[in-house]
């Protein structure tokens, strides 16, 4: 299975040195199931990007934000 559209766009960005500034809903708040996550990255030139997955992507970007402890 290739990786989720959202959680590759997130690693380029962090890549280029840019922050996550909120994820909706949080991500340490709650384990229920989501159907939507929203992720605001910041980056060092000043621009903010939205990345936005929905469905079972949004349990694995969720996951993987978790995971590598990244908020």
């Amino acid at each position: 299975m290739s990786e989720f559209k959202s959680i590759s766009e997130l690693k380029k960005l962090l890549d280029a040195g840019c922050k996550i500034e909120k994820v909706e809903p949080p991500v340490y708040a709650s384990d229920i199931e989501t159907t939507i996550v929203k992720v605001s990255v910041k980056c060092p030139d000043g621009k903010v990007y939205t990345i936005k997955a929905y469905k079972e992507e949004s349990n694995a970007l969720r996951e993987f934000i978790r995971k590598n402890k990244i908020e």
